[in-house]
Formats: structure tokens, C-alpha cells, sequence
């Protein structure tokens, strides 16, 4: 995705601060520094219809009941830095989401293989024959 349409993701994109757990002091206690990313997938007007969908179906698990992804972070106690990790974890997040999968390429079982569970096969078959009782 282009970097231009990445801007225009995050203008769509709604920033929420509240304030954040662990280290800082008093800071902690007066200052906002947890940023909550919210985006609603299905009201974007960036996004075509088929990339919502795909959107929709790759990140299922974490789109809540109203269509709206939710990321948050509060590593640094800095509400700017937390601003720009949340948008970062955002872009890298719906790019992976619209990369096309790569077909798995079937594999030819090896003849060695074959063999082996054949063998195996046929020993297993020898030993239940002499555990019959002999036929007079």
C-alpha cells in the first residue's frame, strides 16, 4: 500500500488518551499517556469495497462487534512516541492484512518413504499371522 493512502488511513483513524500502568511517578497519575487507535473498516472511504472485505476476513479476531479495529500502546511514557508506535503497528497491520497469500505448492511424497511405511507395513502384517493359531 502506498504511502499517500497510508496518510489518509490515519486521518480516518480515531486517537483516544487515557492514562497508562507502570513506571513514571506522579506522572503516571496526571498525564495521558496510553494512545488508543480506533478505526472503523467499514466507514472508511480510502479502502475499496473487496479490500474491506479482505480486511474484514484477515483480522476477524480483531475487529469487535461494531467493525472497529482497536490498537493501542503505552511502551514509552511519552503520549507522542505511543502516537507514532500505534500508527506504526496500524500500517504494518493492514498491509499484511491486503498481502495476497502465496498458494502452498503440494509435494510429491518421496519413493523412499513409500517404501519405508511399506515394509513397516508388511512386518506388522507378519507378526498378527503368527499370533494365529496354525490351520490343520
Amino acid at each position: 500500500m502506498e504511502a499517500e493512502r497510508l496518510s489518509q488511513l490515519r486521518s480516518e483513524a480515531i486517537f483516544r488518551s487515557s492514562r497508562s500502568g507502570g513506571p513514571g511517578g506522579q506522572n503516571v497519575n496526571k498525564v495521558s499517556t496510553r494512545v488508543e487507535l480506533i478505526f472503523y473498516i467499514d466507514e472508511s472511504l480510502v479502502l475499496t469495497d473487496e479490500e474491506k472485505i479482505i480486511i474484514n476476513e484477515n483480522l476477524s479476531n480483531r475487529i469487535n462487534n461494531e467493525g472497529a479495529l482497536i490498537l493501542s500502546s503505552s511502551e514509552t511514557r511519552s503520549q507522542f512516541k505511543n502516537k507514532e508506535i500505534v500508527v506504526e503497528k496500524f500500517y504494518k497491520l493492514v498491509t499484511e492484512a491486503l498481502k495476497p497469500k502465496k498458494p502452498r505448492k503440494k509435494t510429491k511424497v518421496p519413493k523412499g518413504v513409500k517404501e519405508k511405511r511399506l515394509k513397516n507395513k508388511k512386518i506388522t502384517a507378519e507378526k498378527k499371522d503368527l499370533r494365529k493359531p496354525p490351520k490343520i
